[in-house]
């Protein structure tokens, strides 16, 4: 009879843990921002409005996230579509994520033409961040003027290293591709690691949320046995009556 009880009462704890742990996945999935497709629309739309703030020399780009998650939360309560709040880091990993892809599509639509090209987003990106080469670089010149680099190129000090021309003309290797400059790789350099830092600070940010929610699970267990053994352990007073 006492093993009987015993695994009864293993079982009834083992229920118990199961239900709190799925009470917290529920509630966990009641608070986290999922990216539905009218949600990246208004991303879209505001980071495009925003673009001339993001090319400014000197800005505060976390500000300027917050503005633009602030903003999509806005547009989702008002159609009523959710009434969990976008966090600025999701904004910018999502759009680092859309550019990545425009950029894919882009170099598509060069080589095969616009029609190519069935992503729903592309147009609209297009139309703002589809300049050409030259705008880009007269942008770039104009970031680099007042600085130190920007002097030093100025006044011809600084010679970009430019690989050793070989023998071959250009009529043997007709795809061959013009070097890049240094600066611009430099550049998408620091880019490549400020996109790998947010998503590591995301993926930080979910293990300590997933190590709180254990804790609160723990914590709350720990709570119901403290009581259950209180609860059996506690004796009825007894009264002597004297005679």
């Amino acid at each position: 009879m006492e093993v009987i009880e015993s695994i009864v009462t293993d079982g009834i704890e083992v229920e118990e843990s199961t239900t709190t742990i799925s009470t917290l996945e529920n509630e966990k999935s009641k608070t986290e921002f999922v990216w539905t497709l009218q949600a990246t629309w208004h991303l879209v739309h505001v980071r495009l409005e925003m673009d001339q703030k993001f090319d400014q020399p000197v800005c505060k780009k976390k500000k300027l996230w917050e503005t633009v998650a602030e903003r999509v939360t806005e547009k989702l309560k008002v159609d009523g579509c959710t009434d969990i709040p976008v966090k600025a880091f999701e904004c910018d990993l999502k759009w680092r994520n859309m550019l990545a892809t425009y950029r894919k599509n882009a170099e598509r639509a060069k080589r095969l033409g616009i029609n190519s090209v069935h992503w729903e987003f592309f147009k609209e990106m297009h139309e703002v961040l589809g300049r050409s080469y030259e705008e880009i670089e007269a942008q770039r010149k104009a970031k680099l003027n007042g600085t130190k680099l920007g002097k030093a190129i100025a006044s011809k000090r600084f010679t970009p290293i430019l690989p050793t021309p070989t023998s071959v003309t250009a009529t043997q290797l007709p795809n061959t591709k013009p070097p890049q400059d240094l600066l611009q790789l430099y550049l998408e350099l620091q880019e490549r690691k400020l996109n790998m830092w947010v998503q590591q600070k995301a993926l930080e940010e979910r293990k300590i949320e997933a190590i709180n929610n254990l804790a609160r699970a723990i914590t709350c267990l720990a709570q119901d046995s403290n009581v259950q053994l209180t609860q059996e352990c506690v004796m009825p007073d007894i009264k002597i009556s004297q005679q």
